[in-house]
């Protein structure tokens, strides 16, 4: 055999093997393809399921949803749940107080925690080492442990039973792990950037406000949305600290549907639940906009 026969063979093998490759590799996409639909299906469906049923609950009358039946649509939509739910609990006033504690502690929450992550980012120090020691002590007590002596300082102070006193705390408790989250986004950023601008003649302000921030808008949209949230589906505070009527939040006027001795009102509850969904979905909306245009802004300029 000569060789340039066992060079053909050779590369004969070759090409057969790469084809029967290629021939599994075909075959094989269209089965992971269809196990991953599969997995998504699951996994929407696993999520959504309850958001489904909170909606079907809430447009059923009080007879559909003591009868032993199960339907996942109601059989005769009502809105009786909603005018429960909006006249009898103060849900509308519950509702502003969250929205006004929400906001506020999201405002205070992210314009700490700009300077504080910058400066936790970009220098190495006493200073760096006392707020991460600071981070990670507060986030090791419970909340039980320390809402007690919380109550006691604010008493002293005339801020409980307050929405300021509310805000203030939501503030405290939020703002560590929001520094700790914003500090990796800041260190995201080269620096390089940052000595390029001082370059071209831009002071320390301009090159924030110019260079740092639009690349930290998506951090910045993070660190608000979990501020927003962690204040607006709080509980245990806002149950411990307020005791009048017109100061509840949402979390403690829904509470109220469910009666003295554990009788729920399962429909009235229902459709409260879902009314108070709305500013937290309307908020998520607002802000993924400036999420996009953020992450935009830093494929441009990085």
């Amino acid at each position: 055999m000569t060789q340039s026969t066992v060079t053909r063979t050779m590369v004969t093998q070759n090409t057969t093997k790469k084809q029967r490759r290629s021939m599994n590799r075909r075959t094989k996409k269209p089965l992971v393809r269809i196990l991953q639909y599969v997995a998504l299906a699951g996994f929407l469906l696993f999520l959504g399921f309850p958001l489904l049923w909170l909606i079907s609950t809430a447009f059923k009358s009080s007879a559909e949803i003591n009868s032993l039946a199960v339907n996942l649509f109601p059989l005769q939509p009502t809105i009786d749940n909603f005018v429960v739910a909006l006249e009898r609990q103060g849900l509308v006033r519950a509702a502003g107080n969250s929205l006004l504690v929400a906001i506020a502690t999201t405002i205070i929450v992210t314009l700490l925690s700009i300077p504080g992550a910058y400066v936790m980012a970009r220098y190495q120090g006493k200073l760096r080492s006392i707020g991460v020691g600071y981070i990670l002590v507060s986030q090791i007590f419970p909340v039980i442990l320390i809402v007690i002596p919380l109550f006691f300082i604010l008493r002293s102070v005339g801020l409980v039973d307050s929405l300021l006193g509310l805000v203030a705390v939501y503030s405290v408790y939020t703002l560590p792990f929001s520094l700790w989250m914003l500090q990796g986004y800041v260190a995201a950023i080269p620096f390089d950037i940052e000595e390029a601008a001082s370059i071209d003649g831009a002071n320390k302000a301009r090159t924030l406000q110019r260079v740092v921030f639009p690349l930290l808008m998506p951090g910045l949209v993070a660190t608000a949305m979990f501020s927003f949230v962690s204040a607006y589906n709080e509980f245990f505070f806002a149950l411990v600290l307020l005791q009048s009527p017109e100061n509840y939040t949402l979390p403690i006027a829904l509470s109220t549907f469910v009666g003295g001795e554990g009788k729920v009102a399962v429909g009235p509850l229902a459709a409260g639940a879902l009314l108070s969904s709305i500013p937290s979905i309307v908020f998520f909306t607002l802000l993924q906009k400036r999420l996009a245009t953020g992450l935009l802004s830093g494929a441009v300029k990085g």
